[in-house]
């Protein structure tokens, strides 16, 4: 694998994940969530999520453990990965508490609600003690919350990376998609920080390091398995990508879009998605 392709890919894999950095902004700075927007964006990256992982991503797995196992064993070599990649975003969803989870919609308001009303707790304890015990809470809250996204972020990671790697204009669009709903859970990480410290900034850099894990997450993985690379394995890699993805989609994004706005506003994101996604596939035929 040439070098100049690697640093394509880490680059694209670097910018999603760091994504979480704009939504610490946004969270830190703007004065209300624009929900119908977000609604838009998130049902918009799902779409382009679904349409490229069962258009594209399968398509080129397929052809790949085909090439390689032959026309049965390599369709079901295809299938097994595809559901194993949901099976392996499903069990780390399992593991992290639905309170603590990033990917539970939240907006501005809420948040700052929330925070808001245990710092309100706080004050009224008239006890110097319970204000640093609050501020400890709220700390502890941001920090689990940016390392249960730097787990969860991985196989994100491994999603992106892998699909520059293979077609560059494909990193390209997955990229885009992930960084989309990576914005959310900047928010989820830099508000909490934000009320246990008084600093804007310290919320907003805490935000932008727990996108991190996704791009070393990438490296290290790519690292571990390169120099067993070959057609079946980057097959296998390459599905598990697709059923990682469609399961991001349907157990993450369309919930939330439809949370943070009107439930027809998601569905025109999804097929706005898949639109721009099929024309830029046609554009590189």
């Amino acid at each position: 694998m040439e070098l100049s392709g690697m640093g394509f890919s880490f680059g694209l894999t670097l910018l999603a994940g760091l994504s979480t950095g704009v939504g610490g902004l946004l969270g830190l700075f703007a004065k209300r969530t624009n929900t119908k927007f977000l609604s838009v964006a998130l049902g918009f990256s799902a779409g382009v999520m679904i349409y490229v992982s069962m258009v594209e991503i399968f398509s080129e797995a397929r052809t790949a453990l085909v090439g390689a196992l032959g026309e049965r064993s390599g369709s079901w070599a295809t299938v097994i990965a595809f559901f194993a990649g949901m099976l392996l975003i499903a069990l780390i969803d399992k593991a992290i508490p639905s309170g603590s989870n990033p990917h539970e919609p939240k907006t501005m308001e809420d948040m700052e609600a929330a925070d808001g009303n245990e710092a309100a707790a706080a004050v009224d304890a008239s006890v110097s003690t319970s204000q640093a015990q609050q501020n400890t809470s709220l700390m502890r809250t941001g920090v689990f919350t940016a390392l249960v996204i730097a787990v969860h972020n991985f196989p994100e990671g491994m999603a992106t990376f892998t699909a520059a790697l293979q077609d560059p204009s494909l990193g390209i669009a997955i990229a885009a998609a992930i960084a989309i709903h990576n914005i959310p859970e900047g928010i989820a990480v830099a508000i909490p920080i934000y009320y246990a410290t008084g600093n804007k900034w310290q919320g907003f850099w805490y935000s932008l390091l727990s996108g991190v894990a996704e791009p070393i997450g990438a490296l290290v993985a790519w690292l571990l398995l390169a120099k067993f690379i070959s057609g079946t394995l980057f097959g296998v890699m390459f599905a598990a990508v697709a059923g990682i993805m469609v399961f991001i989609s349907l157990d993450e994004l369309l919930p939330a879009a439809r949370e943070y706005g009107e439930h027809h506003l998601a569905i025109y994101g999804v097929v706005a998605g898949m639109m721009v996604m099929a024309v830029s596939l046609l554009l590189f035929i």
